[in-house]
């Protein structure tokens, strides 16, 4: 982590949401889009009778590309940024610094070679109720701030030799507004996962 690094932007894979489309589903994707269902019986899009049908593809549904047939006919949430390809930060040697005011999509993905890679939701703009951020760590840094009405949760890391810590996990009694699902891998470095000051 040693010597002078370089401030990279953060690059989209412009090849990731045909990926995505082969992902597990979680429940609360499943959530979401039967919301989504929901509201567009409310409006008339669709009738009842399809509303069943497509529900039933919803508890059937295994990856995204499944629950997206279920409403690619219909327009996105008001206000959603659905489809938005995932953020991706690779870093070999340098430095990466996401921070300041940006624009949370639903997935994160972040490599880290040997340099240090600093994730800062603190003032970012986020609407979704679960961000999920996939972590490869080799012998480098990723330190990721949430706000304080935030909780981390570690999904599943394979760590080799390195250092995984959570100072985020949820409280009990706390109000959660979004849950960061963080998984990857972790070689030789560290990936510490920490609440803002403010």
């Amino acid at each position: 982590m040693g010597g002078v690094g370089r401030t990279l932007i953060a690059v989209t894979d412009l090849d990731t949401p045909d990926r995505r489309r082969l992902l597990r589903a979680s429940d609360a994707d499943r959530d979401a889009v039967t919301e989504r269902l929901r509201v567009a019986a409310g409006q008339g899009r669709i009738t009842l009778e399809e509303l069943e049908e497509r529900l039933e593809g919803v508890y059937a549904a295994k990856t995204y590309a499944d629950l997206d047939r279920l409403v690619e006919d219909l327009p996105p949430p008001e206000g959603a940024e659905y489809g938005a390809p995932p953020l991706v930060l690779e870093n070999r040697t340098g430095v990466i610094k996401q921070a300041g005011h940006w624009v949370v999509p639903e997935r994160i993905t972040v490599r880290s070679t040997m340099g240090h890679v600093t994730v800062d939701f603190t003032r970012a703009e986020c609407r979704h109720r679960e961000v999920h951020l996939e972590a490869h760590v080799g012998s480098g840094y990723v330190l990721i701030v949430v706000p304080r009405n935030w909780a981390a949760v570690i999904d599943g890391i394979a760590n080799s030799m390195g250092h995984v810590s959570n100072k985020a996990a949820p409280v009990q009694g706390t109000e959660v507004t979004t849950t960061l699902r963080v998984n990857g891998t972790v070689g030789t470095g560290l990936l510490k996962i920490k609440r803002s000051r403010r």
